[in-house]
This record gives C-alpha cells, structure tokens and sequence, in this order.
C-alpha cells in the first residue's frame, strides 16, 4: 500500500535540496564508512609490524587482512534480508557494535592467531555497514537526490585507500600497532551515540521467511572463492591447489545458489533484480570499473617503495592528488546525476581514469613526480565521475522495498570484483618481475643497502628500470579492463529518475 507523504521526520525528499535532516543522517553513514574502510587500508602497513611482533611468517600475518575480507563476504549477503526482518537504525547500531568490539579486541591480541579471530569479529560489523549505510541514505534522499548523498557516501570509499597508509604509518611509528586499532574507539563511540539520537527509527517489512538454503550456499560459496582469489598473489600461480580447489567449491556453491535464487520467492540475494536494466549494466560497469582500479590500486604504492624507496609514509601522501581530484568531481558529479542522468557521467569518469592510467604505462626509474601526480589528479577526477554514479544507477530506480536487497548485491559485487583485480594485479606483477632477472636484486637493495655491495657495477639501476617496466607493463592490463567499461557504461540511464514510489514511502518509511 502507499502512503501519503509525512514531513514528521524533518524533511522532504520529493524537494530538490538537500535539507538539514538528510545531512545529519549522511554524517553518521559517512562516520561508519570511514572506520571500515579506512580499517583495510590502515592493517596493510602493519603486516611487517605483525610479523615482527608476532615472529611469523609475512603469508600468515597478511591473514589479518584476509580474515576480514572473509568475514565482509560472508555477512554482506545477510544483510539485505536482516534489514527487511530487523530495520535499518537497529542493524546498524548492532554493525556498530560488533566493530568496535571487534576493534577493541584486536588492541589486546596477545598473538597472531588471536588477532585474525578478533579481525573476523570485526569484519562481521564492518560488512554490513556500507550496505546499510547505501540503504539508509537512499531512504532519506529520495530518488531526486540520491546522487548527491551517495557522492557524501563516496567520500570515505576514496580516502581509505589513500589516508589509510598515512594514518597508519604515522600510528605506528609515534606509538604502536595497536593504535590503529585503539582509534576506533573514539570514533565508533561517537558514530553509536548520533545514531541512536539522529537516525530515525524505522517500521521493519512483513518479515520474509529467511533463506537458510542460500545462506548456505552463498555465504560459504563467497568466502571459499574469495580465499582461493586471495590465495593467488602468495602462491604466485592460480593453478596451485590452495587456490583452485577452495575456489572451484567456492563457484559451485554459488553456481547452486543461482540455480536456486530464481526459484525462490524471496533469496538471500534478489537475482530477480536484474530484470531492472539500469541495475544489470550498472552491475556489468562497476564489476569491469572495479576489478581494474582497485587491482592498479596496489600498484603505484608498490612502485614508489620498491622502486623508488619511499617510506609507507611518503607513499601515501605522494597517492593524494587522487583523492583530491575524486573530491572535486565527486560532488559536482552527484548533483549532474540527480538533473541528467548516471549513463553521461559515468562515460566522462571512464574516459579519465583510461586517460590518467594510460600514463602510468609508461613508468620508469626516474619518471618525475610532477607527472605522476598529475596522472594521478586525472585519475581521481575519472573516479569521482564513475563509482558512485555507477551504484546510484544501480539503486535510483528500485522500489522502496528493493533497495536494501539492491544495495546488498552491489557491495557484494563490489567487494568480490575488487578482490579479484587486485589477485589479477599481483599475479600479472610477479611474473613480470620474475622474468627480469636483476629486477628482485635492485628492489631488494632499497631494503638492505649491503645488497648493493654484492652486486656488479651498474645493475641496480639496470634492475630498478626492469623493475619499473614490468610495472608499467601490469598497468596495461588495467588500462584495457577500464577501457572494457565503456561498453556497459554506453547503456547506463540518460535523465532524471522516474519512481515515485520510492519518493512517496521514504519519508513514510523514516517517520516510524
């Protein structure tokens, strides 16, 4: 049944402007978006402190990063369904919950084992805390607006890969490892408090019966794949049993899931979503997208430090004209997405990203900085124009009712795609570097300078610019799966969105 329009809860989403109400509910998504991201990038410099810490191997210290990308698969499925069954402001105080929980935990690992089960525990909080985050705004906006709350969203997306390194350079440099927990606390404290007195309480649907079937097959299904995936860059093969077996059980669980999603009433995973056009090509743009940028994420960090013999530190802020460029364009971007249309946006944003990593193709040794950061610059202003206008596509012409089941496919989509790049990137790079034979001497030399000694005259400078071939010869696989999403992006909607329905129960909906 539709319900009449009720302004009770502050504001209005059928108006065009952004209104106070909206702002506040977007300040509390945007405090949870920024603890779990920024929470994967910070954990990457810390795996050398882990081993040292807790005198292991770098393969099992880098499980906790592993762990919680497990640990995000296996419950982002869920979350759709329990938002249905248990409303969006309760499942995101409990996501909360868990988190900082699960940070806190992890600040007193007494040892590596310990520290990857607390990880997990955090990982299930903070996988439901982008999908809900995604739900809650579009809610509040409504479908007139959605572009411009999901680029507020988009913010943290672009500086976890970016501050993140920075941020946890600096903690454990000035203090130790476990700040880059400890400075959850505070943040997720503050984020628990304004949701409970900002968020609007909402009526949860009818409940559904809950897919039991599909959870077993589609979480496990995820997770094992995702291992398998995540596996490849420390077997160095995707052909090594670690990786093909997990995997290939990991495909067929999710191939039975499909077969079983279309034929149930309510899935775990709506598959019936994608009889909605703008949500199919918006999935086939964001899998290419994000299976190319956040595979070439990992490797200009890598190059500055292998290559170039920068700190952690260096690194990070030498990466930021990316995120100031996504900054400018993003919002810019989310305003022209609300007036016409995703499918003009999200084609300029690709046509920049191909023409930013189209640069980095051509790495050297000593390629200047200047250039590099303007590639970078070029770069972010292709991104600020490509992710989040390519997930409202995918959600602006849902139902009320749809959303949070649309926002849960697009995170998974996201999260595996992204996984998958970032395997290809690693794969395709280690090779390439295994077949320039004074490449792993000179990078070692940045590490140990007694290395250096033992080499013959001039092969460092002839391994360093092998080295930094092979990572421009990587880039080129980037610039093609990027260029790929022009195809699907052709496709993608061209003007204002027309649902009223959602326009109509939102204020409804956020009112109870």
């Amino acid at each position: 049944m539709t319900l009449p329009p009720d302004n009770s809860s502050g504001g209005d989403p059928t108006t065009d402007k952004l209104d106070a109400r909206v702002f506040r509910i977007a300040g509390v998504v945007v405090l949870g978006a920024i603890m779990s991201i920024l929470d994967i990038t910070v954990v990457t410099v810390a795996i050398p402190t882990f081993q040292v810490e807790f005198d292991t191997s770098y393969a099992i210290a880098a499980w906790s990063m592993t762990g919680y990308t497990l640990a995000l698969a296996t419950v982002i499925p869920l979350t759709g369904w329990a938002a249905d069954r248990f409303g969006t402001k309760r499942l995101y105080i409990m996501a909360l919950t868990f988190f900082v929980l699960g940070s806190l935990l992890c600040s007193t690992a007494w040892s590596i084992e310990a520290l990857i089960a607390f990880r997990v525990l955090q990982g299930l909080g903070g996988g439901m805390l982008m999908p809900l985050g995604m739900t809650i705004m579009t809610h509040a906006a409504g479908p007139q607006r959605v572009g411009r709350v999901m680029a507020v969203l988009g913010v943290p997306m672009l500086l976890g890969p970016i501050a993140g390194p920075i941020l946890g350079g600096w903690l454990i440099d000035s203090f130790s490892w476990h700040w880059i927990f400890l400075i959850n606390l505070p943040i997720g404290v503050l984020a628990l408090v304004f949701a409970v007195l900002v968020l609007p309480s909402d009526r949860p649907e009818p409940s559904q019966s809950f897919d039991f079937v599909g959870m077993l097959l589609a979480s496990p299904g995820l997770a094992l794949f995702l291992f398998g995936v995540s596996s490849i860059p420390e077997q160095g093969t995707a052909l090594s049993g670690r990786v093909l077996i997990p995997a290939a059980i990991g495909l067929v669980l999710v191939a039975l899931f499909v077969l079983h999603a279309l034929r149930t009433e309510h899935p775990l995973i709506d598959l019936h979503l994608f009889r909605d056009r703008a949500l199919t090509f918006s999935v086939l743009t964001l899998v290419l997208f994000a299976v190319a940028f956040f595979g070439a994420g990992l490797l200009l960090p890598s190059y500055l430090q292998q290559v170039r013999g920068e700190s952690a530190l260096a690194a990070g802020l030498l990466i930021a004209p990316q995120g100031l460029g996504a900054m400018i364009t993003m919002p810019i971007a989310g305003r022209l997405v609300d007036k016409i249309g995703p499918g003009r946006i999200v084609m300029t944003g690709v046509g920049l990203l191909t023409l930013g990593m189209v640069g980095f193709t051509q790495l050297g040794a000593d390629t200047p900085y200047p250039i590099l950061m303007a590639c970078l610059l070029v770069q972010g202003f292709g991104m600020g124009c490509t992710m989040m206008p390519t997930m409202t596509a995918a959600i602006q012409t849902l139902t009320h009712a749809q959303v949070a089941r649309g926002t849960t496919l697009m995170n998974i989509v996201n999260q595996t795609a992204g996984s998958i790049g970032t395997a290809t990137m690693s794969v395709v790079l280690t090779n390439l570097l295994k077949n320039e034979p004074l490449a792993g001497p000179a990078i070692a030399s940045n590490v140990d300078p007694t290395v250096a000694d033992k080499l013959p005259p001039g092969s460092i400078e002839t391994g360093l610019e092998q080295a930094a071939s092979a990572f421009g010869n990587t880039y080129i696989v980037a610039v093609v799966l990027i260029a790929l999403t022009f195809v699907p992006a052709f496709f993608l909607p061209r003007g204002k969105p027309k649902n009223p329905e959602l326009a109509v129960d939102a204020p409804a909906a956020l009112a109870h």
